[in-house]
This record gives C-alpha cells, structure tokens and sequence, in this order.
C-alpha cells in the first residue's frame, strides 16, 4: 500500500513554538535545581545524602519511564500524551515549589521526572510527524536541537537568578508559568496528522523489565559514586540491570506488538545517533557539573555570574545549530557533521583541562565557545538520524530513544565523573599532605589545588568520552545528506526521514 504524505498544516511554525518552549521546561529541570540546592538543603535541613536523591529522583523516573511514555504517546495519541504530560509537569512543579519536607521534595521531582518522560518524547514526536518538506524539517531540528542543547547552561542561569534574587522555591514555580504557556499552545495551534497512530496494545512486559532495567542501572552508577565501584550493592545493581536489559531484548524480539521494535535501533544510523549522543552527553554534563563547582568554590563566582559564564557556550551552540546543522543538514552526510562536531567540541574540552586555582575566565572562554559550536553542530543532525527512516508508528518510542540516552547519559556521566574526580583528589591529597601549622591561607591554597586537580582530572575523562562519540558518529553512520531528500520506501515499510510531498 502507498503511502501518500499528508499536506503540511499551517499552524506548524506556531505549534513548533509551544512545543520548544516545553522541551526548555523539561532541559531546564536538570540543571536549574542544582544551583538552588544548597539554598534549598539550608531550607529544609536535609543531609548530604538526600541531597543526592534530589537530583537522582528525577533521573531515575525520567530515565527509567522515557520508552513507555514514547511508546503511549504512540498508542494514546501525541497531543493529548504531550498536554498530560505539561499539566502533570506543572502540577508536580508546584508541589516541589511548595515542599516542606525532604520527603514531600523528593516525590516532587520523581513526579517531574514521570510527566517529563511522557513529555519529552510526545513534543519530538510531533514535530517528527507534523515537518514533513526537507529544508522545513531541517529548520524546525535546527532550533529544537538549540533548545535541547542550550537548556542545560540556560538552567544553570535563570536557577542563579532565582535563587539570588528571590528564592529558590522559584526553580519550581517557574515552570508553572512555562506550562501554562504551552498547554494554551497546544489546545489551540497543535494538530497532530491523521492516520500516524499506533493502534497496538501496549506491551506490559518490555515497560516492567526495561524501566527497571534502567533504574537498576542509574542507580548503581548513582551508588558507585557513593560507596564506590566495588562495594555489593554497586555490584548488584550493575547485575541486575544487565539481566533486566538482556531480559528486554529477548522479550521484544519475540513479542508481536513490541514496546521497542528492534528495527528502530538496530538501524546502524538511528542505533549509532542513540549511542554517540548518549557518549557525548556523558561528558559534557560532566563538564557542567565540575564547572560549576570551579567557578563558584574556587574562583568565588555568585550564582549569577557563574550562569552568565556558560552564556557563550550557550551562543555557540545556538549558532552550530541553526546556522551550520541547518544548512548543511540535506547537503552533506550527518557523519560530516556529527564526527567533526563532538571533535571541535573535544578540542573545546581539552582547553578547559588547564584549568589552575587562579586561571581567568579568558582561559575558559575558547573551550566554552568551542564546546557550543561543536556540540550545536552535532546535536541537530543527531536529533534528525534518531528518526531516520522510521515508520510515523514508531515515531514516539524513536524520539524516546534520543532522551533516553540524554538522561541515561546525563546521569551516567555525573555519577561516573564524580568519581574519577573524587578519587583524584583524594589521590593529590595523599601527596601533598597539608601541614596542621601551616598558615590558613596556605591550607586554603593546598585545598583548592586539590579540588581543582580532580576536577581537571575528570574534565580530562570527558575528553576521551567526546573522541569516542566522534569516532561512533563516523564509524556507524551512513544516513542524511541528500538520502533526506530521497522518499526511498524499504522493504520492510520504513518510509525516509524527511518524505517529499508526492507530485
């Protein structure tokens, strides 16, 4: 049967807005609230600990439920998954915003996290579905790829803000506001085309086993960083998370309605933009994580400032994205822009492991710049090779895929990172013991070499991490360039990543 492509809908550039501004609601959430947690810890009185859970909450719910909500988006239909998701966002938000206890702020945000993972994978989708002309499509990737990337560094921002200037309560309450926005949006602008609806059951076991699969997994990196690498409950959770993922994929190859069709990543181009995004986000959010610290511990940033630091970064990746991913998207191969994109991004990296206790932000400046380029240039075309060639049924549990291995990157790359970059401190401690009557500033002095030390280290790992996602982005891909102007139909009923309208 042939498929014919729908007339594209008018509304599209405004719908493209709405759903932007959601995907930056969702972005912003994993890196608004840590700026505000220490405000937040002296508010409630919560250890160190529970701190940590905090952050771990939400990336355990958004990572572990990412494919289920890609996959109801599919079956329930995209808009109506997306408006849920938003009201539940917001709702979730202002419980967090008005928490009293450690207890009510942890359930906040693992709420955040269950409605972000129907959120983020229902707004892909759409737009995956409603662009369907090549240079549209490129431009509307182009700017959400600039919203996914730049998020990160805008939360670090706007949680400084918030946190200086009036409370940090309001890292939550600001999204109430943005949902509202967007819900509006979507009840009046958003269409989602007909006859792209997936009408199979859902299937029970994949989501059981491959959202505790990955729990298991986040959480024991989580736990690798606490208690270390080989302590028991590491271990096991390592375990357990290879025996639930293994048992997933014995189970989706044998299911007839599979939660995660093996198509959609056994595709060397999708499979490959899935695992070199998920490298490249390891080391960047480890980069954010030990930035900030530097800034503020070390070099006495406020807040503020130390947002206003990653504004360039910020500028580089909006710039990679819409100025060079968009314009060479349909011309040339997305391993020529992908490979060469984490490089610059690597070589952006490399700079800022010479960091030193007293370094000025001048030394800083070229690495963030090239971090943005390199990373807005290769954010958009893998944004586009996630759906690649991918059945409008599948276009859900796909854009999932591209935020699951964000989020399961993200969270990874914390973990691990600070880990490397603990035991290296720990390490230069150990060799430059600090005399008990030495004078304070000296002791000082001896601390932050310290610290700073292991955050080089670390920033050192993401480095490699980066080579490696640009040495998979060369290797496995194959796709876009001009085969995105090719309505090429295979055999298997994949239709091409960007269809061209039927003459």
């Amino acid at each position: 049967m042939s498929q014919t492509v729908p007339q594209a809908d008018p509304r599209r550039w405004k719908a493209l807005g709405f759903i932007a501004l959601a995907q930056l609601m969702v972005v912003l959430d994993a890196t608004i609230v840590n700026i505000a947690l220490p405000s937040a810890q002296r508010s409630l009185g919560f250890s160190d600990t529970n701190r940590q859970w905090v952050i771990t909450a939400y990336a355990l719910a958004f990572g572990g439920l990412l494919l289920f909500g890609g996959r109801i988006s599919d079956l329930w239909g995209r808009r109506r998954t997306f408006m849920t998701g938003l009201i539940g966002f917001a709702l979730a938000s202002a419980l967090g915003g008005a928490a009293q206890s450690t207890g009510m702020l942890i359930g906040a945000r693992a709420l955040q996290g269950l409605f972000g993972a129907l959120l983020a994978p229902a707004a892909l989708s759409l737009l995956t579905v409603m662009f369907s002309e090549a240079k549209e499509r490129a431009k509307a990737f182009g700017i959400y790829g600039a919203v996914a990337g730049g998020g990160g560094a805008i939360g670090l921002i706007l949680g400084g803000v918030l946190t200086e200037y009036l409370n940090w309560r309001w890292t939550f309450l600001i999204n109430v506001p943005f949902a509202i926005v967007a819900v509006t949006g979507a009840i009046l602008v958003i269409r989602e085309p007909e006859g792209t609806r997936n009408r199979n059951r859902l299937d029970i076991p994949g989501v059981l086993l491959v959202s505790t699969g990955l729990v298991s997994l986040v959480y024991g990196f989580t736990k690798a960083s606490e208690d270390g690498w080989t302590s028991g409950v590491t271990l096991g959770l390592f375990a357990a998370a290879v025996v639930l993922l293994a048992s997933f994929v014995f189970v989706e190859s044998r299911v007839s309605a599979p939660l995660l069709p093996l198509r959609v990543v056994l595709d060397r181009n999708r499979g490959g933009a899935y695992l070199s995004l998920g490298l490249a986000v390891i080391g960047m959010f480890g980069l954010f994580l030990f930035l900030t610290y530097y800034m503020q511990n070390v070099l006495g940033y406020s807040p503020v400032m130390t947002g206003v630091a990653f504004l360039p970064m910020v500028a580089g990746m909006i710039t990679g994205s819409t100025q060079i991913g968009t314009r060479l998207m349909n011309r040339v191969p997305a391993r020529a822009l992908m490979g060469p994109g984490f490089l610059v991004a690597s070589m952006g990296m490399l700079i800022l492991t010479q960091i030193k206790v007293d370094s000025s932000y001048w030394l800083m400046l070229p690495g963030l710049i090239l971090m943005g380029l390199g990373m807005g240039t290769a954010f958009m075309p893998a944004m586009s090779l996630a759906t690649f060639r991918v059945r409008p049924q599948d276009a859900g549990v796909a854009s999932a895929m591209v935020n699951t291995s964000q989020q399961v990157g993200g969270a990874i790359g914390t973990a691990a990172l600070s880990t490397v970059a603990t035991s290296a401190s720990n390490a230069f401690a150990k060799s430059h013991p600090i005399n008990p009557k030495s004078p304070a500033q000296l002791q000082m002095l001896v601390h932050a070499e310290t610290a700073v030390h292991g955050f080089a280290t670390a920033i050192w790992f993401s480095f490699g991490i980066l080579l490696a996602a640009a040495v998979v982005a060369t290797a496995l891909l194959n796709g876009g360039g001009k085969a995105n102007l090719v309505a090429a139909k295979g055999e298997d009923g994949e239709v091409a990543d960007i269809p061209v309208m039927a003459h």
